[in-house]
């Protein structure tokens, strides 16, 4: 169990057939080997950010695989984890675009508390191995919960960094929702356009236009 609204949301996908082999599986694999982010956190991006309070979205891939690394939300690392290179960039981008200074930590947890819902596409990893948990089912479980939030009747901003996140678009048919996209802040492609796209002042520039509260992006 979730713990809010997304249990009812989720409930028939979870009940669906593929969904409990997946967790079978899943299940398994911490037995057997080091999966990241623990077990208790596979969840925590839906635990942290509710289906009614979700106004913005950010989509990654797959967790990180290092050591404590993943904490269960997209580009965010546990207090005291060195910043990954992509998450530095991140960082970078915010100062550029927003003006608020680079914090000392990774975690993103106060975005969440601002209605940022951090989905990864895959929810685990095996340890130093990365996509070695894509295609066990993951991407059709959140495949699904992007289609839920597009039927939300309130505008919601999804945050598209790189092709694999900007190939979930076709998910997005909703016309009040509103995309942001650029190509992904990883050291090798944030110099072909994901520095200067400005996707914080542009999401809470929408956000504002529909009469809703923006995100306070700013982390200490």
């Amino acid at each position: 169990m979730i713990g809010n609204d997304w249990d009812l949301i989720l409930k028939e996908e979870m009940e669906k057939e593929y969904f409990q082999s997946l967790i079978k599986i899943i299940t398994e694999e911490y037995k057997n080997k080091t999966i990241y982010p623990k077990q208790t956190e596979i969840f925590r991006a839906f635990r942290n950010t509710s289906y009614k309070d979700t106004k913005v979205v950010i989509l990654g891939q797959d967790p990180y695989h290092g050591v404590n690394q993943a904490e269960g939300l997209s580009f965010s690392v546990k207090v005291g984890v060195t910043k990954p290179p992509s998450l530095q960039n991140i960082f970078k981008e915010l100062k550029d675009d927003l003006g608020y200074e680079i914090p000392n930590t990774g975690s993103l947890i106060p975005w969440t508390e601002e209605g940022v819902l951090l989905l990864n596409t895959v929810l685990t990893v095996e340890a130093n191995k990365p996509a070695s948990h894509k295609d066990l089912g993951w991407e059709k479980f959140t495949d699904e919960v992007i289609r839920k939030i597009n039927e939300k009747n309130t505008p919601v901003v999804f945050i598209l960094w790189g092709s694999f996140a900007r190939n979930k678009k076709s998910l997005i048919t909703n016309k009040i929702h509103h995309i942001v996209e650029s190509p992904h802040p990883s050291p090798f492609s944030a110099y072909n356009g994901f520095f200067g796209s400005k996707p914080f002042s542009k999401t809470n520039k929408f956000l504002e236009s529909k009469g809703l509260k923006p995100i306070n992006w700013e982390i200490k």
